[in-house]
């Protein structure tokens, strides 16, 4: 059985390469769920709802919300760790 580490092992090594192991997995978890968000908002084109057709199904909308709340938690920690970085590099003493 393959592993999301396994499938995405490129991506999470370039990712983490450039932006650290933590932050490198949250980037590629991003990834993967704005790609979800892609495909259920192209689902939502043809599932409408029938009370407002201008909107996906209930449904949907409810994945939608949910997929969009786990990509602002994970921003809001990769926005933490950044922060936590820059002031630990701020703090340490600099070699002249």
């Amino acid at each position: 059985m393959t592993t999301i580490l396994d499938e995405k092992r490129t991506e999470l090594e370039r990712f983490e390469f450039m932006m650290g192991p933590e932050r490198g997995r949250l980037a590629v978890a991003l990834d993967l769920l704005t790609d979800a968000l892609i495909l259920v908002g192209q689902h939502g084109v043809y599932c409408a709802s029938t009370r407002n057709p201008s909107k996906p199904a209930l449904d949907l909308q409810a994945v939608l919300g949910g997929v969009e709340g786990a990509k602002e938690l994970i921003q809001s920690v990769m926005a933490s760790l950044e922060a936590q970085r820059a002031a630990a590099s701020s703090t340490t003493p600099k070699e002249r």
